[in-house]
Parts: C-alpha cells; sequence; structure tokens
C-alpha cells in the first residue's frame, strides 16, 4: 500500500541522512559523503492532527522545514508568498507587521477589527484572531504549514480560505540552543538565540526560551524630518515550560511577547494630491517623489504594536487507542499608530488609531486510532473575544470625527474528522463542523469641533430629530452554520495517490464599526456572513524511484455573500468605509508542486498555479455590476522555481547554494466600485491601484561545518525590482492615491552556532 511503501522508503532515508532541500521537502545524503543524495524524503505534518508524511495527506498542504525556511533564507511568514501555489501574503499597508493574507482569492484585505480574516493563523494550536501583529518573524522554528481550502472540521476556528501553522520547537529531551548573528544591508542587525532541555534529573521536567532582536534602518526616509521610514525595531521572545509526568500525561505551559517599535511604512504618491494648493496653499507644491519609499509626513512617527500570548496544553492518553488533548489560551494586542494618508505635511487625510484585542479559548480534542481500518479526531471548541479601537479623523482640518466601538465575538464548536480505510488502496474521509456565533457590536461616532478632539458637535445639522451622533448603536447577531466535508483518496499504486474532495467554509458577519447610521442607515445592519462550497481533486506522487515528488490539485469553488470593504459616497458629502456583501462568485484553478532530485548533487523544486477568479453577481444600487468588478489579491499565474547545488567540502564540511525564481501576473491590490469610482460619476477618482506582472531573483549560499557553525549568504529581490502590494485609493473625496511596494534589494550574511 502507498502508505507503508513510502514511509519505508522515508525511515530509510531519514536514517541515511539529514534534511537539505530548500523547499516543501527535503533531501537526504549519507553523512560521510552529503553530495551523493539518493532519494528525497517528505516531511512529518500535522495538518489532520495526527502525524502523516506530507506525501500521504490527501488535501492541498505544503509544508516548510526549520532547515529549509533557513536554505530560503525566510525571515518572516510574508517570505512564504512564492513559495505556496496561490498564496498571497504581505504587510498591510502602513504597518510593517499587520497581516494581510488571501489563498486562492479568499481573505481579508481590511483589518478593520471585529472583521474575522479569510485566512487563519495559528501558533502552536491557538488560533490568532486578529492580524495585528500577526506578521510572524521566523525564529526557533521547527516547521510551518499551509493548508490550502477551507478549514474547519480539524481546527479550533473556522477559516474559509485557508490555514498558516506556525510550529515552534519542542521541548527537547537533552539540552541543546543556537544563537546567530545576522548583518546586511540597510543597516540590519538581528541576533536569535535559544535555549532549551531537561531542569529536572530524571527529565520530567522540560523548558525552553526562545528571544530575537530585529533591528534595521528604513528603506526610507521622512524628506521633512529625517526620520527612518520602514524600518524595523523588533523584540520577540517564547517561553516553553513542561511536566512530563510519565509516559502518558504531559502539561505544558507557553507564553509568547512581541514589541513593535518599527515606523509607519512609507507609501508613495502615485499622483499630487489636488487639494493642497487649495486649502493649504502656504505649504507650496508637493508633486510626487522619486524613490518608492520616501515621504513628506506631517504625523509623527508612531506605529507601536504589541502582541502577547500563554497557553496550557494538557495531552493524557488515556489508553493505548484514545488521546485527550486540552489547550486554554489568551491573547491580547495593542496597536498605536498614525496613518498620513496625502503623505505630506498638509493636514488633508491624517489618521490617529488605536487598537486594542483580547482573546480567550478552550479546545478538548480525542484522537482516536485503534491500530485498525477506521481513525479520527473530535473536539470541541469555545472562542470569547473582544475587539475594539478609537480611530481619529482629520480631513482638511476642517472635519473632525471618530470611529470607536468594540465587537464582541462569543463562539462555540463541535467538530469531527474520520478516517476509514475501504479497502487495502481506499479510504474515506468525512467530517463536518457546527458553529453557533454570537458577533455584538458597540458602536459610537462622533464629530468634533476641533482636532483636540474634546467638544461634540452635531454630524447632521440640518435634521433637528435625530441622532448628533453618525452612528451610535449597540446590537448582536447570531449565526450558526453546519459545515460537512467528505473526500476520498485511492492508492494507485506504491507511489501514487490520488484524492477528491468536497468540503464548506463559513466565515460569520456582523457590523461596520465605521458605519454612519444617521445618513446611511442601512450601514448600521449586519452583514451576512460568507460560505464556499469548496470541490477539489488531486494527486500525490513519488516517481523516478523516489527521486521526484509531483502533487497537483484541481479546485472548482462557489463563493456567496463575499464580504467588501469598499468605499461608498455620503449623502451630504464625503464618504463613509462601508462594509458590504457583494454576491457570488466562482474561484477555480490548479497547482502543481515539485521537486526532483536532478543528480547526486542538483535538486529542482518549486511550484505553478493559475487562477480564475470571477463575479457572478455583485449588486451595487441595485444593479449587477459583475461583468464590471475584479477579485482583490488573485493573480491568474504565479509560480517559482528553485535551483539548488550542494557538495562536501572536503572535511570542512558541506556547501549548498541555490538560485530561485518567482514571477506573479498583474493583480488588482484594492477593493472599489469602479463605476462609482471613476469618471463621470467621479471626475477626480481613480481605477483600483493595480501591479503589472512582474519576478523576483533570490539566491543563497549556507556552508555547513558538519560540527556546530554554519553561515549562510542570502539575497532577496536581487534586480531591485519596484513592485506594489497595496495602497490607499480616495482620489475622488480626498486626493490621496498612494501604493505601498514591496521591498527592495537585501542581502545579509548570518553565522550560526548549534550546541
Amino acid at each position: 500500500m502507498f502508505r507503508s511503501a513510502l514511509s519505508t522508503a522515508i525511515h530509510a532515508a531519514l536514517v541515511a541522512g539529514s534534511l537539505a532541500a530548500p523547499a516543501v521537502f527535503a533531501q537526504s545524503a549519507p553523512a560521510e559523503d552529503a553530495s551523493q543524495a539518493k532519494t528525497l524524503d517528505a516531511v512529518t505534518v500535522t495538518a489532520r492532527k495526527r502525524e502523516e508524511t506530507l506525501q500521504e495527506v490527501p488535501i492541498a498542504v505544503t509544508a516548510f522545514t526549520a532547515d529549509a525556511l533557513d536554505r530560503l533564507g525566510t525571515r518572516d511568514i510574508a517570505d512564504l508568498d512564492a513559495q505556496v501555489p496561490n498564496l498571497t501574503i504581505y504587510a498591510a499597508r502602513g504597518s510593517s507587521s499587520t497581516l494581510t493574507t488571501f489563498i486562492r482569492g479568499v481573505g481579508q484585505a481590511d483589518p478593520l477589527w471585529g472583521v474575522d480574516p479569510g485566512v487563519g493563523l495559528y501558533l502552536d494550536d491557538v488560533y490568532i484572531a486578529r492580524p495585528q501583529g500577526a506578521l510572524l518573524d521566523v525564529f526557533d522554528v521547527e516547521r510551518i504549514e499551509v493548508l490550502r481550502g477551507p478549514q474547519g472540521t480539524l481546527y479550533g476556528k473556522n477559516t474559509i480560505g485557508g490555514a498558516i501553522k506556525y510550529i515552534s520547537r519542542g521541548l527537547p529531551t537533552e539540552f541543546d540552543g543556537s544563537a546567530s548573528v545576522t548583518v546586511g544591508n540597510y543597516g540590519q542587525l538581528d541576533v536569535k538565540a535559544a535555549i532549551g532541555g531537561p531542569i529536572a534529573a530524571n527529565g520530567g521536567l522540560r523548558a525552553r526560551l526562545a528571544v530575537a532582536k530585529l533591528d534595521r534602518d528604513g528603506f526610507g526616509e521622512n524628506r521633512v524630518t529625517g526620520a527612518d521610514v520602514s524600518d524595523k525595531d523588533v523584540f520577540a521572545v517564547r517561553g516553553q515550560l513542561g511536566a512530563f509526568v510519565n509516559d502518558n500525561l504531559d502539561i505544558q505551559f507557553a507564553f509568547d511577547m512581541v514589541d513593535d517599535q518599527s515606523g509607519v511604512r512609507g507609501a508613495q504618491m502615485l499622483e499630487a494630491n489636488r487639494f493642497n494648493g487649495v486649502f493649504f496653499p502656504a505649504l507650496g507644491a508637493f508633486p510626487p517623489l522619486a524613490d518608492r519609499y520616501d515621504v513628506r509626513n506631517g504625523m509623527p512617527n508612531v506605529n507601536d504594536t504589541t502582541l502577547e500570548g500563554a497557553s496550557a496544553t494538557l495531552n493524557w492518553r488515556a489508553t493505548e487507542d484514545l488521546t485527550l488533548k486540552y489547550v486554554l489560551a489568551k491573547r491580547q494586542s495593542d496597536t498605536e499608530t498614525n496613518i498620513d494618508f496625502d503623505t505630506t505635511p498638509a493636514q488633508i487625510a491624517d489618521v490617529r488609531a488605536l487598537y486594542a484585542d483580547e482573546q480567550v479559548s478552550h479546545e478538548l480534542q480525542a484522537n482516536w486510532d485503534g491500530g485498525g481500518r477506521s481513525r479520527g479526531v473530535i473536539g470541541l471548541y469555545a472562542f470569547d473575544g473582544e475587539a475594539g479601537g478609537q480611530v481619529l479623523n482629520n480631513f482638511f482640518n476642517l472635519s473632525f470625527g471618530d470611529t470607536q466601538g468594540t465587537v464582541f465575538t462569543e463562539s462555540v464548536a463541535l467538530y469531527a474528522d474520520w478516517t476509514f480505510d475501504l479497502s487495502e488502496r481506499l479510504s474515506l474521509d468525512v467530517g463536518a463542523r457546527y458553529t453557533d456565533e454570537d458577533k455584538r457590536a458597540k458602536v459610537l461616532n462622533r464629530c468634533y469641533t476641533s482636532a483636540a478632539f474634546t467638544t461634540l458637535r452635531d454630524c447632521t445639522p440640518a435634521v433637528l430629530t435625530d441622532d448628533p451622533a453618525a452612528a451610535n448603536f449597540d446590537r448582536t447577531i447570531n449565526f450558526k452554520n453546519t459545515s460537512p466535508k467528505i473526500a476520498l483518496n485511492f492508492d494507485v499504486s506504491d507511489n501514487v495517490m490520488v484524492y477528491g474532495l468536497a468540503s464548506r467554509g463559513f466565515k460569520s458577519g456582523g457590523y461596520n464599526i465605521r458605519a454612519q447610521a444617521t445618513l446611511v442607515p442601512r450601514s448600521a445592519l449586519p452583514f451576512d456572513d460568507e460560505v464556499v462550497d469548496s470541490f477539489e481533486v488531486g494527486a500525490k506522487m513519488g516517481l523516478l524511484d523516489q527521486r521526484l515528488f509531483l502533487n497537483l490539485a484541481a479546485f472548482h469553488n462557489k463563493y456567496e455573500d463575499i464580504q467588501l470593504s469598499v468605499f461608498t459616497a455620503n449623502p451630504a458629502g464625503g464618504f463613509f468605509g462601508d462594509f458590504t456583501n457583494a454576491g457570488k462568485g466562482t474561484v477555480q484553478g490548479l497547482e502543481a508542486e515539485y521537486q526532483w532530485l536532478l543528480s547526486d548533487a542538483f535538486t529542482i523544486s518549486g511550484n505553478l498555479a493559475w487562477l480564475d477568479a470571477q463575479y457572478d453577481e455583485f449588486l451595487f444600487a441595485g444593479v449587477d455590476i459583475a461583468n464590471e468588478q475584479e477579485f482583490t489579491n488573485a493573480p491568474e499565474f504565479s509560480g517559482a522555481i528553485n535551483l539548488e547545488w550542494r557538495t562536501a567540502v572536503g572535511d570542512a564540511g558541506e556547501l549548498t547554494a541555490r538560485v530561485g525564481y518567482s514571477y506573479q501576473s498583474e493583480v488588482v491590490a484594492t477593493t472599489e466600485i469602479i463605476r462609482s469610482n471613476v469618471p463621470p460619476a467621479a471626475p477626480f477618482g481613480r481605477l483600483p491601484i493595480s501591479q503589472d506582472g512582474y519576478g523576483l531573483v533570490t539566491a543563497g549560499v549556507v556552508w555547513q561545518s558538519g560540527g556546530p557553525w554554519s553561515v549562510s549568504l542570502q539575497g532577496t529581490n536581487l534586480t531591485d525590482k519596484e513592485y506594489l502590494t497595496t495602497g490607499y485609493n480616495l482620489a475622488q473625496a480626498l486626493g490621496v492615491y498612494t501604493g505601498f511596494y514591496g521591498a527592495p534589494r537585501q542581502y545579509s550574511l548570518s553565522v550560526r552556532y548549534d550546541f
């Protein structure tokens, strides 16, 4: 059978050598001659809540070992963007650590508090609900898994587009650790260290501590103040303590903290703001700057985020067949940031934003595997979250208002996923999730007389009988959903497995914190939940005597009640941030992941993806405009290729060299209602910000001594390609049309010592 044959090959490879390939899989080599690799071995993952090799899992999942991440020069999880088919991941607009993620065209571009992300992020099995501070840096990591498609029958929180699992190194049975220093251009200086092992004589008590201090000068500067822009100043720490009572019972505690004091991210003015000369002629003209990272912001350079979490996990092997797991977790974060939309000293659109959130989750799992023809997991999950904030808006130094409120989420879910071996080669996997979720929103949006934000004024003085606030409500809505899943996988041969999968994904609706209920009453009504019905077929193949791994997937998704954040005109003038359900869409695509051991020294790996995302229905003002609108962050073509060469260096260890190229076709980066955002409806409006197709070149050289020392030279975006990731399109209302660019050419040298 495929599972046993592959496991035998993997076991032999692991005994023979060590992990060495730069991507999804790993290449084995005899210890005495690293250049004589003969087979590939697959990564062990826990994508289905049990340990399996990547080639055994009948779902689309990509995994990266710690060695693979090192060889790719991965700094944070955004660097995985090109290495996973149909994954788009980047820092959200003005922040360097707020996460934006899309998988197969499904995600959430607006980090508005109280709105669930389309792609779930998990840190050691704990769901992170908010995007602020969630662009995690890579240090002391064991593995990162990226699952594509709806997730809900296996993981704590339901996620509609996919999930990213960040798995820290576990508690070791023997004392070990590491320390590394990285220096690079733009004044980069990163220091990372980790240490762990038993702290009791019998090994029953173990601990681990990992720290990272990450610093870099800015890619640009504020031409007015001289301050760095798009710099990095992050301190992160993770700790674990485990009590291993006996072979069947252990209790593990973990905590993590990220303190991000990086400055604001620089946005390039794509065209001059027409209001500079109208409202602030004394300041002079501010044409677009040549450097894509430089700004002339008038607001202070404040962009601070603190993220903290703690968890307790109990693992109990109740019987030979049954294991119980309970996870209690609490997380919280605070953010203060200044957003100078116009990027000039003029107070055209100056915004100060304060965010705060906290969450508590409970998860109880029962994993059963009797060694027979069935095995599976049943889980109960409860989530209690509170996400709040206040945004202080100053427009033209004439209009002053705030957006403030809190969204309370209470969610309870029951899920199950079970596998049945129908025959020697055929398996059936069935699962379901039932979710009951309450969303309560307390919203109070008001107007003020000045930028001091101390004296209130009536937002609608012409209407004497209404509430003077722009929005003032406290409402609750309940969402219930049952999401089934069914899959069949068949071992065509000992080395080829095919599968078919049908599943449903669900993301609850809620309320728009930015509502302008007085002028636009419907904006205070709840938006609906999203649903994706996903159909997928795929194959996982180990060919040419395990020298070639080829994984294929084709999917067809029906996407309903798509949640979108758009800017909408106010009847009395100006605009507000609207949140609505667009309608329906169809997203389909093809994905290929490959790794080929070309010779004893050369390996080629990468992926190819095609994505076709189309709106079937998009209702705006009672009119279907589906043929006018495009999906955001859904490039039609994308892919990457990595070529690696490695050789033994006599008695001096092993040398590995890699060059990589990634490409993505044209992508729409912002969401706008086109017919209301361009002439003639909007004389000064602009089309959504988009980026033409582009390619990036990376390279790296790693020397491993065969002992504790290793040295790595890495380079990214070596051609210094200019490419947009996102931006602000407020040209009609505020004259703002700005874009945020990806990182420039970077190179670094790292020295690491393992003990």
